[in-house]
């Protein structure tokens, strides 16, 4: 069984999940993500949805919490667990692409190269967005794509963290929008 709780921000709602102890799962309403968080839930109040509700507060009043809510990611592969190590790591402000991620892991696993469409897809498989900052990767060429909250959300939260947005550009049609 898991446990939902809403959380009305600045962007619309979100959905909080969780197994009861941990943050499972953060999502807006209405957006690709949803799809990731279909089943039975039970809306119920916990103490990882009010610290969790804390550190969105926090953040959605453009400061940078001094604490991260207790989460678990379920059907954690290595390769994805990598990746989202290397999310946790970009710091509040900053963006990184998913070329350079792909280039990490390579270096870490001692490989020539690493794709960047697979970084992609497991970017875009994180199911705790913004505490899980998958919003700060972008496309080598400064491209807002591949972000399952609705690229109107990424476009906000970089907004937010004071990012130079003369730097990026949002594609006129694919999956990002």
């Amino acid at each position: 069984m898991s446990f939902i709780k809403t959380y009305e921000s600045p962007f619309g709602t979100m959905y909080m999940r969780s197994d009861g102890k941990y943050l499972t799962g953060l999502w807006f309403k209405d957006s690709r993500d949803s799809s990731k968080h279909i089943g039975d839930h039970e809306e119920k109040n916990l103490p990882v949805f009010e610290e969790t509700g804390e550190w969105l507060d926090i953040y959605f009043s453009g400061k940078i919490p001094d604490f991260t809510p207790e989460y678990k990611v379920e059907n954690l592969t290595p390769f994805r667990q990598q990746v989202i190590d290397i999310m946790n790591k970009i710091p509040y402000g900053k963006v990184t692409t998913y070329h350079n991620i792909a280039a990490e892991i390579a270096k870490i696993r001692g490989l020539e190269k690493m794709s960047a469409q697979a970084v992609g897809g497991a970017v875009g498989w994180n199911p705790i967005c913004i505490v899980i900052p998958c919003h700060r990767v972008v496309g080598t060429n400064g491209s807002l794509v591949g972000y399952g909250g609705g690229i109107q959300n990424k476009v906000r939260l970089l907004e937010l963290e004071k990012n130079d947005m003369s730097r990026f550009t949002i594609p006129k049609k694919g999956t990002a929008l």
